[in-house]
């Protein structure tokens, strides 16, 4: 059951929602308990322990740095209860949270704690969501750096995910940064280097890369929408899929950037594939 003293109202909850909150009070001392206010009201103890102890007042300073400890665990309080909040909507009925390692939602929540951003609020509670959904998606590694994502390279990050095509992989399809569908849509060749700089992206604007030994048909899908590509070859065929890569924190992250879908930017790939003898067809739509 919920904690009545807790800063959130977390409603009725579904059983993989009970479960998490289970899971993170265990490894973090209770999302539902206020834990900090635990902390204070033993610190404010000791500290009148000291005072009748040695009778010695504390000082203004001393006074004025207490108030800011209260009002910074308050603060953090609030961050975590909020991102573990919003996090329950996007749990699914088959949701493994009970499968979810207690040292990963430790560091989790170490590390979003003093994110007080709504924007990024919503990105934490999205991986929390997600890793509860199946255990092992997101690593520490990639919680420790979305701890030092900045909201403007997370705004980056998301434009770029907008043009990521599924083909058994996420692949964002750069292939002419001089094209105005990307030029249009905020992606230039700074912004890329930028990304590749923090570890989001591998860029390479010269020579590029490309998916090799590929069956003469495979499935290639933008914004749930399918398509069949058909290579001239039976076997052995290549496939130039641009100038970026997603890392593996970036393959990661790209899972939770609701990105918009770029205006005829499906057309616009299907004539550069075309340009290479491949033949491309819809494929039945996804549900």
């Amino acid at each position: 059951m919920p904690d009545p003293n807790s800063i959130i109202n977390f409603g009725d909850l579904s059983k993989p929602a009970n479960t998490l909150i289970e899971k993170i009070s265990d490894a973090v001392g209770g999302v539902m308990k206020p834990w900090q206010i635990k902390r204070v009201t033993k610190a404010e103890a000791e500290s009148e322990k000291i005072k009748a102890l040695s009778k010695i007042e504390i000082t203004e300073l001393e006074q004025r740095a207490f108030k800011r400890f209260l009002g910074e665990e308050e603060q953090k309080q609030k961050n975590i209860e909020s991102i573990a909040a919003q996090s329950l909507p996007l749990l699914l009925e088959e949701a493994k949270p009970e499968n979810m390692e207690k040292d990963w939602i430790t560091n989790f929540f170490d590390k979003c704690r003093l994110v007080s951003d709504e924007e990024m609020q919503k990105a934490w509670a999205k991986i929390l969501a997600g890793e509860a959904n199946a255990p092992g998606t997101f690593s520490k590694r990639t919680i420790n750096f979305m701890a030092s994502l900045d909201k403007q390279d997370a705004v980056l990050f998301t434009k770029l995910c907008g043009f990521n095509w599924i083909i058994s992989g996420v692949y964002p399809l750069i292939y002419d940064l001089k094209a105005k569908i990307y030029t249009n849509n905020g992606i230039t060749f700074g912004v890329l280097k930028h990304l590749d700089a923090i570890g989001l992206v591998s860029f390479e604007n010269l020579a590029g890369y490309i998916r090799q030994g590929l069956p003469q048909t495979i499935i290639a899908i933008y914004k749930n929408t399918p398509y069949t590509l058909k290579f001239q070859k039976e076997k052995d065929n290549t496939l130039q899929i641009g100038c970026v890569l997603l890392t593996i924190v970036g393959e990661e992250l790209s899972t939770i950037c609701a990105s918009d879908t770029i205006a005829e930017f499906d057309e616009y790939i299907i004539q550069e594939w075309g340009k290479e003898g491949i033949i491309v067809s819809p494929s039945t739509p996804l549900h």
